[in-house]
């Protein structure tokens, strides 16, 4: 069975860190683009963060670069969400996305979501004091 789970989230105050984790079963994220994206209360879902199959491009929003990390560990089939100096604009639902591998997709990424194929259900993500 194909799938992704978040995990990491939670209450961070402004200012602060947290790390987002994502593990795959049923398949591996090796070569293949992931992705980050997120929905806040009566928002549309936004691509926070990608990169490309063959790790060749990340590309980040302009909201968050500088300030986001997005990483990949193929000995763990996992990927990551490094978020420093949280924003209270920060707060959403975070999910986490692949798509299947392609020579197309290992050189580039896309913040839009119908790029992917497999998406994870999602971790709360509040930035408040």
């Amino acid at each position: 069975q194909v799938e992704l789970v978040e995990s990491g989230g939670g209450l961070v105050q402004p200012g602060g860190s947290l790390r987002l984790s994502c593990a795959a079963s049923g398949f591996s994220l090796e070569g293949r683009a992931i992705a980050w994206f997120r929905q806040a209360p009566g928002k549309e879902r936004e691509g926070v963060a990608c990169i490309s199959g063959a790790d060749y491009m990340t590309k980040y929003a302009d909201s968050v670069k500088s300030r986001f990390t997005i990483s990949r560990d193929s000995d763990k089939n996992a990927m990551y969400l490094q978020m420093n100096s949280s924003e209270p604009e920060d707060t959403a639902i975070y999910y986490c996305a692949a798509r299947s591998p392609s020579t197309f997709s290992q050189r580039i990424c896309s913040p839009e979501a119908t790029f992917y194929d497999h998406w994870g259900q999602g971790t709360q993500v509040t930035v408040s004091s």
